[in-house]
């Protein structure tokens, strides 16, 4: 794609970036095949083409961003399936964050739009506010279907549709802390607790921190870990998501000077695709670009730590595993076969849906900001999945946790919760 920039336009760094990724699209159109919004709204705009047209005129021109860039770019999952498919390795995800950027800085949402972002921002990365928001979503629940038909309150009615009716109890696997190694100790690893995870579900940590302590390495949850910042950078709040971002960087580099760390284990993979792009986010940063690039090194999703540790062949089970894997797991971290080869050697037999490169809905907090649309790749999903007759679905994210156990009767849990048991740790609770 020719490009127009100014030398002064170029100055700015994120504008060089962005200018050399809009140079690498070819224009072919692979992308809209496996774009969930194309594919659902058929609008060109709602492509991964239409959207860099339309980024690409914004930026070149040095425009503040309008309310139909603003649309067609709030539509985006940022699931990535775009980069998947694309044969000229167009960095899709670098360029519609830095398109996020610009419209938080140059546009004026709606009053209830502002509201409902901020209200976001504000409670979702810390987990007592979240908990607390929870607690309270049992007295707003009746009034969720008048919400939803409020014109600027949708997004406060998804919020209680998906709000749990039970809240777990606090778990002790998300407060500081070591877990030694059980025996020979052969190795030791930070785990990230999160901020929506240990809330909606702390029994995924609680596995991971059983399976991988029975295996002979230690697990810390290390003191000041804060939200790793995914949710406000999707929102284009830069500067909240970088000082998380370095406040995390601070954190697990202390752990490596104290004890030293093999890798920081990451359960939730929207949590891991950001994480493993704190390197490029502080790259301009003098003070964190190198420790930052460290830190994405060893940041590991836990199937691919556990793929270093040699598991042992289990017996056959009498289990189907439909297995959903999530955009920031496929697309976003690249990672295909690991989940499903433990799962397989665990004894478990092991299922693919048709169309799983597409998005659930879920993705952060899209089902929440743009419910329609979710919706739809929710039915479409879930279809998918129950039609290959799974005894349980398993996953490595807690959005499209939440997101799919909304819409079947089919239980879901996390790729660690179905590992651990095979490997002597408890059943999960969900299957009876």
């Amino acid at each position: 794609m020719q490009t127009n920039f100014t030398a002064e336009q170029l100055a700015d760094p994120h504008v060089a970036t962005s200018e050399k990724i809009l140079r690498k699209c070819v224009h072919c159109g692979f992308c809209t095949a496996t774009c969930p919004t194309y594919v659902t709204l058929g609008n060109e705009l709602d492509s991964p083409r239409g959207r860099i047209y339309l980024i690409k005129d914004m930026l070149e021109n040095g425009r503040p961003a309008d309310e139909q860039v603003v649309t067609h770019i709030d539509r985006c999952l940022s699931c990535l399936s775009c980069a998947t498919t694309c044969p000229s390795g167009v960095d899709y995800m670098h360029l519609v964050d830095h398109a996020r950027m610009h419209i938080e800085n140059t546009y004026r949402r709606p009053f209830w739009n502002r509201v409902t972002r901020n209200v976001l921002a504000a409670v979702l990365p810390y987990p007592a506010r979240f908990r607390m928001a929870l607690h309270a979503a049992a007295f707003g629940r009746p009034f969720a279907g008048f919400l939803k038909k409020v014109r600027g309150l949708e997004a406060f009615g998804a919020m209680l549709d998906l709000a749990p009716r039970k809240v777990p109890r606090p778990s002790p696997s998300a407060r500081p802390g070591t877990h030694p190694a059980a025996g020979a100790r052969r190795g030791r690893v930070a785990i990230l607790s999160g901020c929506a995870q240990p809330v909606l579900k702390p029994e995924i940590n609680e596995a991971t921190i059983r399976l991988l302590t029975r295996l002979g390495v230690e697990v810390v949850a290390p003191a000041g870990e804060v939200c790793c910042g995914s949710l406000v950078h999707h929102m284009g709040r830069e500067e909240q998501a970088l000082e998380a971002a370095r406040r995390n960087v601070d954190v697990w580099l202390r752990e490596v000077e104290n004890g030293g760390l093999d890798a920081v284990i990451i359960t939730a993979s929207g949590c891991g695709t950001t994480i493993k792009d704190y390197g490029f986010m502080l790259r301009h940063d003098a003070a964190y670009a190198e420790k930052a690039a460290r830190v994405s090194a060893l940041a590991k999703d836990v199937t691919e730590y556990l793929a270093t540790l040699d598991l042992p062949q289990q017996e056959m089970k009498r289990v189907n595993v439909t297995y959903h894997s999530a955009c920031s797991m496929q697309h976003g971290q690249k990672i295909t076969m690991l989940p499903k080869m433990l799962l397989k050697a665990a004894g478990f037999t092991v299922r693919d849906p048709a169309e799983g490169h597409l998005c659930c809905g879920s993705a952060g907090t899209y089902n929440i900001l743009q419910p329609e649309i979710s919706q739809k790749l929710k039915a479409r999903k879930v279809r998918n999945l129950e039609a290959t007759k799974p005894d349980v679905i398993a996953t490595g994210n807690i959005g499209c946790i939440t997101q799919i156990a909304t819409g079947t009767e089919v239980p879901i849990v996390h790729t660690i919760e179905l590992l651990d048991w095979a490997y002597g740790g408890e059943k999960p609770a969900l299957l009876g």
